[in-house]
């Protein structure tokens, strides 16, 4: 989430209220998606997305892309942290790390139980389990910091966007595209640029809070991850795309309205894994807004070792 609440005569919210102002007043991304909060109690978040086609980061498979399941544990944790404050100050993300369990089964929805367990004045501790059939059986687990009092805002009680001009999310056909086989690459307008890096255009559907405005911060990651993803395969000169393992992105800076710029390095490859470090910034290279460090699983090739 790229931020969340506070006022300039800050007034704190019942439970109950806070918890309808919540599901009424998600990020414009979250909107867009169609992620809703399902049930919660204080500090606790149970939200689910249902799956749709442009969500898929592989056609071949049907499999979601894995900047999909960040984006939404990203604005779930956030809704747990909301749930253990008391509807007056903002948050935004400091640091995201996802663990990916398994790929998620094509067709289903997608389910989050998010969980802040522990808030300071300054921090809050928020850890979350993607899933789909059972909690027990997990697509990804994640853990997250978020700061609070990030910002002048206050999206539950400001008035957002009204509902009917938030744009849609699709994906245009580009057969011949590098990204021709990943639709949520697509939906966002990741391009490839002539010296290799890729740049995620500014647009009202990657916006996170619409007050200020700013980018979703699981915008940010999901771009940093089609980075690498697309990075590696190139460095490499594999076809197939490579697993994603674990995701750690930190949030430096707030996403402004503007595009954003991204690049990858492999910092060590081995037979089965990579380990990457991708970085995102906009009007100055040397002040990035975020960078990611990862790994993932690259297909087997017989007679070697995992590393």
């Amino acid at each position: 989430m790229s931020s969340s609440s506070t006022s300039n005569s800050p007034a704190t919210l019942p439970f109950e209220e806070l918890a309808e102002a919540i599901k009424g007043r998600r990020s414009d991304y979250g909107h867009i998606s169609g992620l809703q909060l399902d049930r919660f109690a204080p500090a606790e978040a149970w939200s689910s997305l249902p799956y749709r086609p442009v969500f898929v980061g592989d056609t071949e498979t049907g499999v979601l892309h894995g900047g999909v399941v960040t984006a939404m544990l990203d604005e779930s944790c956030g809704m747990a942290v909301q749930l253990a404050l008391d509807g007056t100050s903002a948050i935004a993300t400091l640091d995201l790390r996802i663990d990916y369990q398994k790929p998620a089964t094509p067709g289903l929805d997608i389910k989050a139980h998010s969980v802040c367990y522990r808030t300071t004045r300054s921090i809050a501790f928020v850890r979350s389990t993607a899933y789909q059939e059972s909690e027990d059986d997990p697509v990804a687990t994640a853990t997250a910091c978020f700061m609070i009092g990030a910002n002048r805002t206050n999206m539950l009680a400001d008035r957002r966007m009204d509902a009917r001009s938030v744009p849609t999310l699709e994906a245009p056909d580009d057969p011949d595209g590098p990204f021709a086989s990943s639709p949520f690459a697509r939906a966002l307008g990741i391009r490839v640029n002539d010296d290799g890096t890729l740049t995620m255009p500014f647009s009202p559907q990657i916006i996170g809070n619409p007050i200020l405005p700013a980018i979703h911060g699981g915008m940010t990651g999901a771009f940093l991850e089609t980075t690498a993803i697309f990075g590696v395969r190139r460095e490499l000169g594999i076809a197939a795309l490579p697993k994603p393992i674990g995701l750690t992105v930190n949030y430096l800076r707030s996403g402004r309205a503007l595009d954003t710029f991204a690049n990858v390095s492999i910092v060590k490859q081995g037979r089965r894994i990579v380990a990457f470090e991708a970085r995102a910034w906009q009007d100055n290279a040397n002040k990035p807004i975020a960078s990611a460090f990862g790994h993932f699983m690259l297909r087997p090739t017989p007679g070697n070792d995992e590393e």
